[in-house]
């Protein structure tokens, strides 16, 4: 049967073993990319077993890069960039040339001619976005001054790979043969930036015009199934124009489709709507590229494959390191950027595959830059961890010697130090409000907080839903709620209550868990959806929950002319039944006075400080989704 159906046999194992290998690699604390290469591997044509179809797999892989490349042009910031220029441009510059010398002289050993060696070099110059943005988030850093010289310095790498992958295809057609004419090269590479500029002129001035119109409307029509497809139609139709009528790459096109739709408000929505599928066909990417891993390179050319992994790791480190302590930053922004860019990823792949494509890099190549890949990747935590082990010795011993102790006791660290993060400003409020979450309904409470002059504090894990608080010292912490650091700088402990306005039921039960360890007489207010979302908050100590459907037929129940002014249990019901889809109307309806749960009533004034007491109500919340 599989035989008989490649395309779904290809993508459900592949899922399916990614899945698996990589819910392995995250519990090892490993990056889940290396579970998603392992998959590949799995069901390549090096390993026993089923072998999947490998030309679907290469189709499969094109729209993961394409996509990949739409996300990467749509999260690009020039700002970010501009901030850290100073540093970033340069240090990235000064890193890539390092790796590609390095590369090209390991290709020259190997008796490589010269433009294998570049695209080896180039290919092993740039870091996985993924794996650095994981670290950074990890330890808090990528608000500081660390994480934007490091993600600034991520820019230009991308950048500099997206003209690579302009400029590869003409380098190849022109230096095809032996004996190739230097005027040949640059006249193939002047025609080349010809048809990129007025691809890129038709973007700027059409693109930039229609694309976000495009959005608007369908955001308009109310459909989300409308829009998450208007913006998929967007990114391939543009990378497979880009490719049919100007001859630059699907990632290319992909890519300024993205940058393009960064510049509208409604990027953050576009990210998040395709997230999913985004996701999904990059995982299928990776197990593609994954399938032409041969593993016994490891055994038969340990020393080039040991060779690649100490440039990865040890020369691009030293080559950032160096780099950002000539500009006279300090150790632990130098050690930082050090580590973050000791690995390659999803760039190289894309980079080794058009080499091998174009006859500019052997096979061996792209194998040892698979080989240096998951090496250097599941080695980056590790490195991390000894930076961090690092950074605690040294504070360790600089408080013990600003208190005059020293010997053995100063230089005997903790047995297990704590992982190092940015430490967390924290609050001097009590007596306020705490509110996780500000989406769409957190936005909403912010200004009624506001309004009434109500103390708060917002905690959110994205920093894009932050931007437009007021500018009157409205505090806001970055982060998980669940994380005690986070809990404790909130102070939660002195808070006067607790509003959980996320969508996600299951995290906002780890929030409620964490803030009842550490405040047990804390009002908490839940943001829930249905019954079962409920039953989930309150079991972990919500006092009050909020069901916006239920809330929406109480409302329209009250504006009926000469209606009584209490909630018309019945009505409340039915909107109960619409919600959850569970209602049987053959059985009588039950007296609902006693098994009601607590929910928040509007009426009360929970900001006060005088919690209301508990009473029969429906639930009601917000509109679903933040």
């Amino acid at each position: 049967m599989p035989h008989d159906m490649p395309l779904i046999s290809t993508i459900v194992i592949g899922l399916v073993l990614a899945f698996v290998l990589g819910a392995i690699a995250q519990r090892l604390r490993i990056s889940p990319l290396v579970g998603y290469l392992l998959a590949g591997v799995l069901v390549g044509p090096f390993t026993p077993g089923y072998v999947a179809d490998q030309a679907l797999s290469n189709q499969l892989a094109e729209i993961g890069v394409v996509l990949l490349m739409f996300g990467v042009g749509l999260h690009f910031s020039l700002k970010d960039l501009l901030s850290v220029r100073a540093i970033a441009v340069p240090g990235a510059v000064v890193q890539i040339v390092s790796a590609t010398l390095l590369g090209m002289g390991l290709a020259w050993l190997m008796g490589w001619d010269m433009k294998a060696g570049i695209v080896f070099g180039l290919a092993l110059s740039v870091a996985s976005t993924v794996v650095l943005l994981r670290a950074l988030q990890e330890r808090r850093l990528v608000e500081t001054e660390r994480g934007h010289i490091a993600v600034g310095w991520l820019i230009v790498e991308d950048l500099a790979m997206v003209l690579t992958l302009v400029l590869l295809p003409a380098f190849a057609n022109a230096t095809a043969g032996a004996g190739a004419d230097p005027q040949a090269i640059l006249v193939s590479l002047g025609l080349t930036f010809g048809k990129v500029l007025a691809f890129l002129a038709i973007m700027l001035i059409v693109g930039r015009r229609v694309i976000p119109w495009i959005l608007h409307y369908m955001a308009h029509t109310g459909s989300r199934e409308l829009f998450r497809l208007s913006v998929l139609a967007i990114a391939l139709g543009t990378a497979f124009g880009a490719a049919e009528m100007f001859g630059v790459s699907f990632a290319l096109g992909a890519f300024f489709a993205g940058m393009v739709l960064s510049e509208s408000e409604l990027s953050h929505r576009a990210a998040s709507e395709t997230l999913p599928l985004r996701d999904a066909f990059a995982v299928l990417f990776f197990v593609s590229v994954g399938m032409l891993f041969d593993p016994m390179i490891l055994i038969n050319d340990f020393a080039p494959v040991l060779a690649t992994f100490l440039i990865i790791v040890v020369g691009k480190s030293l080559a950032a390191y160096g780099i950002v302590r000539l500009f006279r930053h300090p150790d632990t922004t130098a050690l930082t950027i050090a580590a973050s860019l000791a690995q390659i990823g999803e760039f190289s792949f894309i980079l080794a595959g058009l080499g091998v494509e174009l006859q500019l890099l052997p096979q061996e190549g792209r194998d040892l830059i698979l080989a240096g890949a998951i090496l250097s990747i599941m080695m980056n935590p590790f490195l991390f961890t000894l930076l961090d082990r690092w950074f605690v010795r040294r504070e360790t011993k600089a408080e013990k010697a600003e208190r005059g102790e020293t010997g053995a006791a100063a230089a005997a660290p903790d047995e297990h130090p704590p992982v190092a993060r940015e430490p967390l400003p924290q609050t001097s409020l009590t007596d306020h409000v705490v509110l996780v979450g500000h989406g769409r309904v957190g936005k909403f409470i912010t200004r009624k907080l506001t309004a009434t002059g109500t103390p708060f504090l917002i905690i959110e894990t994205d920093k894009s839903q932050l931007a437009d608080l007021p500018q009157d010292g409205v505090e806001s912490i970055i982060g998980n709620a669940a994380d005690p650091e986070i809990a404790a700088a909130a102070n939660v402990g002195a808070a006067r209550c607790l509003l959980v306005a996320i969508p996600d039921a299951f995290e906002s039960g780890q929030v409620v868990e964490q803030a009842r360890r550490i405040n047990p007489g804390l009002p908490i207010v839940v943001r829930v959806h249905s019954s079962a979302q409920e039953d989930h908050v309150m079991k972990y100590g919500a006092t009050r929950v909020v069901m916006g459907e239920q809330e929406i037929a109480r409302a329209m129940v009250s504006a009926v002319p000469d209606a009584p002014r209490q909630p018309i249990l019945s009505s409340v019901e039915e909107a109960d039944e619409i919600v959850d889809d569970r209602a049987d109307e053959s059985t009588p309806e039950p007296d609902r006075e006693e098994s009601l749960p607590h929910t928040f009533r509007p009426e009360a004034d929970v900001m006060s400080g005088n919690a209301p007491e508990p009473r029969p109500s429906d639930q009601h919340a917000d509109e679903p989704g933040r």
